[in-house]
């Protein structure tokens, strides 16, 4: 079982990144490879709506989402995270949805576990899940969750409190987040043997 965590902020080391970190562990842990994408530094173009992906499920813009759709692919689970910026995703985040469209169109990501993991200022996590997971229902994967914090500084999110949940811990929620994620690849794998 393999699970790739997508970093959509555009500074390392943050917030974001500490809790797929968390969510990652727990799925490792739990007996799964895992791999960490940072989209910071990264080039990823808008989608140019040239359509020519319809065709043969394959986007014709060369950049680094090339890399990120073979990681993709081969994974059976991915947990894609954000910050909030202006009460939604960041712009990288929108980003890598928008390139999808080739394996949206083409069920590339079907019955892959996605969870999602925002974190907020002090607003705007509603409106970033709500986000995320249209994106996950549009690519009929399967939803595992989220785990969510709050924090501005680097590393707010490890303090207690920090959670979306009434004195909740963000580290805890991420950390369920990845152990869901991983029962639910396995109960899949399950039903794809008794087929």
């Amino acid at each position: 079982m393999r699970v790739l965590g997508i970093v959509c902020s555009p500074r390392k080391e943050g917030n974001t990144e500490i809790l797929v970190k968390e969510a990652l562990d727990a799925a490792s842990q739990a007996g799964c490879e895992t791999e960490l994408i940072h989209l910071a530094g990264k080039k990823i173009t808008p989608c140019n709506g040239c359509n020519t992906c319809l065709k043969d499920g394959v986007c014709n813009v060369k950049d680094d989402m090339q890399v990120i759709y073979e990681q993709l692919e081969k994974a059976d689970g991915i947990i894609f995270g954000s910050p909030v910026y202006f009460y939604n995703v960041t712009a990288q985040a929108k980003a890598v949805v928008d390139r999808t469209y080739p394996l949206a169109f083409h069920r590339k990501l079907k019955n892959k576990v996605a969870a999602a993991i925002v974190v907020a200022g002090n607003m705007g996590i509603g409106q970033a899940l709500g986000f995320l997971y249209t994106f996950f229902d549009l690519h009929k994967m399967v939803i595992a969750g989220s785990g969510c914090g709050y924090g501005n500084e680097k590393g707010e999110v490890k303090r207690d409190g920090a959670g979306a949940t009434l004195g909740g811990s963000a580290i805890e929620e991420a950390r369920s987040a990845g152990k869901r994620m991983v029962k639910l690849i396995a109960q899949l794998e399950r039903g794809k043997e008794r087929k």
